[in-house]
């Protein structure tokens, strides 16, 4: 059979039958409406389980970072969470309305073909998403061992790294219906833990610390802003619609966006305020945040309490992994990669073993190459969000699925003016970040181009370390000003072709 990316074959393959068996064999196919029995409420399942991670207490320490004060900090998290997962809950609405998995869809948006410009940006954004976590697990599994006095050393690393990327393969590899089903005991089972923990660690706040933090200024805010929003809701929007294409077609737009926002947000609001707590009541446990962020928090434990704090931690920092590494085995069949999908669920888990053992041994700081990581993919993804969320909003019907697989059908092979809106909104918001990590990421030196020409900022070339001087300059409103650029360019640029292409589907119809 010929891939669905072929000009000759514009009809999409239908999903195989059996799909909901032990190994999800569908791919970027459209899903069958036999297939379509899942409820908007079922969307909760993988959101909850993969933000439960206590790892989103360490984002307590990194917004203190920016020099604000606690309570700044709390409005700062509770905004950008919900906003951020209220934005995925906008593109889940096109897998409930098109069948099929995200990266396909913005065909819609961006052409046939054109969809692999931020199709390729999304791919890496999941794999660098997926090794992230699966090193928070392997770095708190050897520090949870070190701590017992059970072992230390290379050897647990490695073993560590080994073990826990298998444990992601095979569950991406079963694919959507083990998922959903995993994802539902872990997140009752994971939600308790992190209660108990949260018991447990209650003792170790300083009130009066906490609210001793000064207030910093407004750039500082809208900087913590940013980096919440990558860090939870744009961070996943790029597979947001992966886990609602199961969806009846009858059920609500609203719905879904509710369901995807409760879902993604409701843990990280609670996680994050307390890891505010915690990170402004120890200086000391803020700072070793930043190299070990699990591990950094299991040190404020009771020893017998390690153990099970572990299990659960490993477990929600895998369930956020598999999220990425099915959807990224997904994105790379859209970019016209022949293979079955379990097939590209391996390939992306080897890509993260190495990933995972590599950071391990040779990184010297986990947290900046991880931010820096963010703040730069986040631009382009930001401005194809803003891009995709205009295309969605402005439809009034369900996709032509056949065309989504075909480059000569309504949608075309290159639609020009998302793709140049897309590079034009990147490389203005790129000049508008910089990195904060010059040291650990030094790669990544090149943005902030636009700082200096605008006023917002002064780069220092110091001795001791550059630095810049201003207060937009770590705000990072570059990624902000590119999801306002995608949404507001392709709101007023791309109305009028959006209502021919559905004016030439209905008259076909």
């Amino acid at each position: 059979m010929t891939s669905p990316d072929s000009t000759t074959a514009p009809t999409p393959p239908p999903a195989p039958v059996g799909g909901a068996g032990v190994i999800e064999t569908t791919g970027i196919e459209i899903i069958a409406e036999s297939e379509r029995t899942a409820r908007p409420r079922d969307l909760v399942w993988p959101w909850f389980a993969a933000n439960v991670s206590v790892f989103g207490m360490s984002y307590g320490s990194y917004l203190l970072g920016f020099g604000i004060s606690f309570w700044q900090a709390t409005i700062v998290a509770i905004i950008g969470i919900i906003i951020s997962f209220a934005l995925c809950g906008l593109v889940a609405i096109a897998g409930k309305r098109g069948s099929a998995p995200t990266m396909v869809l913005s065909r819609a948006a961006f052409g046939v073909h054109g969809q692999k410009v931020p199709g390729i940006v999304s791919w890496l954004t999941s794999i660098g998403w997926e090794t992230s976590l699966a090193i928070s697990a392997v770095l708190a599994t050897a520090t949870v061992f070190d701590v017992l006095g059970v072992a230390s050393g290379q050897a647990v690393t490695v073993i560590a790294a080994i073990l826990i990327a298998t444990l992601i393969v095979v569950a991406s590899v079963l694919g959507y219906h083990t998922i959903m089903r995993l994802q539902s005991i872990l997140t009752w089972a994971t939600g308790a833990m992190t209660i108990v923990f949260m018991a447990l660690t209650i003792p170790a706040i300083d009130w009066a610390a906490v609210a001793s933090a000064p207030n910093g200024p407004p750039q500082a805010m809208v900087g913590a802003l940013v980096m919440v929003m990558t860090g939870f809701g744009l961070g996943w929007i790029n597979i947001a619609a992966d886990w609602s294409r199961y969806q009846k077609r009858t059920a609500s737009d609203g719905s879904i966006v509710l369901w995807n926002t409760v879902g993604g947000a409701a843990a990280p609001v609670v996680l994050v305020i307390f890891g505010l707590l915690l990170a402004g009541s120890d200086p000391d446990l803020s700072a070793a945040i930043e190299g070990d962020p699990i591990g950094a928090l299991i040190s404020i434990l009771p020893l017998w309490a390690l153990i099970p704090f572990w299990i659960v931690a490993v477990l929600t920092l895998v369930s956020g992994a598999v999220l990425g590494i099915y959807s990224s085995g997904l994105t790379l069949l859209s970019l016209g990669i022949r293979i079955p999908r379990p097939a590209a669920a391996a390939v992306d888990g080897l890509i993260l073993t190495v990933g995972t053992i590599w950071v391990a041994f040779f990184a010297t700081s986990f947290i900046g190459p991880f931010q820096s990581f963010l703040i730069t993919l986040g631009v382009p993804i930001a401005a194809w969000a803003g891009i995709l969320i205009a295309d969605v909003l402005s439809r009034r019907a369900d996709y032509d699925e056949k065309a989504l697989f075909d480059p000569s059908g309504r949608y075309g092979a290159v639609d020009w003016t998302s793709v140049v809106t897309l590079v034009v909104a990147s490389v203005i918001g790129w000049g508008l970040v910089v990195n904060s990590f010059t040291e650990a990421a030094p790669w990544n030196n090149w943005q902030g181009y636009l700082l200096q020409p605008l006023g917002l900022g002064t780069f220092v070339d110091d001795p001791a370390g550059s630095y810049w001087e201003g207060n937009w300059a770590y705000s990072n409103i570059g990624v902000l000003l590119a999801l306002v650029l995608g949404f507001g360019v392709t709101w007023f640029a791309r109305r009028g072709t959006i209502r021919r292409q559905e004016q030439g589907a209905a008259a076909r119809a």
